[in-house]
């Protein structure tokens, strides 16, 4: 389903992001982790849906809306957004470094 080698996808480190409004009008987060590390935290307003149920759950997302793609430190959310963008024509983009780097920049988490 998922491509295993990755070409370059998109990308977009947290800390280009803006503090005030890091997921930009228009866009939605899309977090692929795990139920159990998204329960450990995630980004405030963020849409869960896990990496293995994406193909049967991309439907949920608004395929006008650019999409921020996040997980725990980057490898996983690049496969789905490689995966969006070239299967489904979305328009995604991966988040470096993940809720780590997400984390490390400030940017809120909640639990």
């Amino acid at each position: 389903m998922f491509p295993p080698m990755l070409p370059e996808v998109p990308s977009v480190h947290p800390s280009e992001l803006d503090s005030t409004a890091p997921v930009p009008a228009g866009s939605t987060l899309l977090d692929v982790r795990e139920q159990d590390e998204w329960d450990s935290g995630h980004a405030p307003g963020a849409v869960h849906i896990p990496l293995g149920d994406l193909p049967a759950r991309y439907g949920e997302l608004d395929a006008d809306s650019k999409i921020l793609v996040m997980c725990h430190s980057g490898a996983r959310s690049a496969r789905a957004t490689q995966w969006l963008n070239d299967a489904v024509g979305f328009e995604a983009t991966n988040v470096d470094g993940g809720i780590v780097a997400w984390a490390g920049a400030g940017l809120p988490v909640e639990r």
